[in-house]
């Protein structure tokens, strides 16, 4: 199943999620954020709250990011959203869970190394 029950396509928005983060489109990325979003990144032991927040989080990223960034290498959907494996902005193995509002926003986002997170 690749569409939820609310009408969204979960793994759409993860796919816009990567191509925003890959073009560097920062108001992009952060368009298919709820106001509200919460990330925790195991990666550098951090946790926001909010759109500012994780608009300072990803603004540095996507300027530094490597050529081999943000490409996929495993996307499943779960019992309450979307883990998928990639390659960080640096070009690292990282793992992120996504979950979801009723409006189809990234209301939460959790990740860290592949290994660490592929258990969740």
């Amino acid at each position: 199943m690749s569409v939820s029950p609310d009408g969204f396509d979960p793994l759409g928005v993860i796919t816009d999620w990567l191509d925003a983060c890959r073009a560097g489109e920062t108001t992009a990325l952060l368009d298919l954020y709820d106001d509200r979003a919460t990330l925790e990144c195991d990666c550098e032991g951090v946790s926001l709250t909010g759109r500012k927040a994780v608009a300072a989080y990803w603004e540095q990223k996507l300027d530094s990011r490597v050529g081999s960034a943000f490409s996929l290498d495993d996307m499943v959907l779960t019992g309450d959203g979307v883990r998928i494996d990639y390659q960080n902005y640096q070009g690292k193995p990282v793992s992120v869970h996504f979950q979801f509002g009723p409006t189809g926003k990234i209301i939460h986002t959790n990740c860290g190394p592949t290994s660490a997170l592929q258990a969740h």
